[in-house]
């Protein structure tokens, strides 16, 4: 298992709620592409919502994502961690 932080933009003024529902969106699923996404953190003044996840690999994010309606923009691997 791999670990990746996605990066989703154009989200201005996203609320707490949205986020959270957007959140439980891919948890919903996603024990269906084996993805566990850990946090998601934003920025409602820039628009941007960030998301950490393990998967095994970075294809399986982005179908998580696009099936729950918001899909990445770009995602990173993020392969040390302290």
């Amino acid at each position: 298992m791999a670990r990746f932080m996605d990066v989703h933009h154009g989200m201005v003024g996203i609320t707490d709620q949205q986020l959270r529902e957007a959140h439980e969106a891919d948890v919903a699923i996603q024990h269906e592409e084996g993805v566990t996404f850990e946090h998601a953190w934003a920025d409602p003044a820039d628009g941007v919502v960030y998301c950490l996840s393990d998967a095994p690999d970075a294809d399986a994010v982005r179908r998580v994502h696009q099936r729950a309606g918001h899909p990445a923009d770009e995602i990173h691997p993020v392969p040390l961690t302290v």
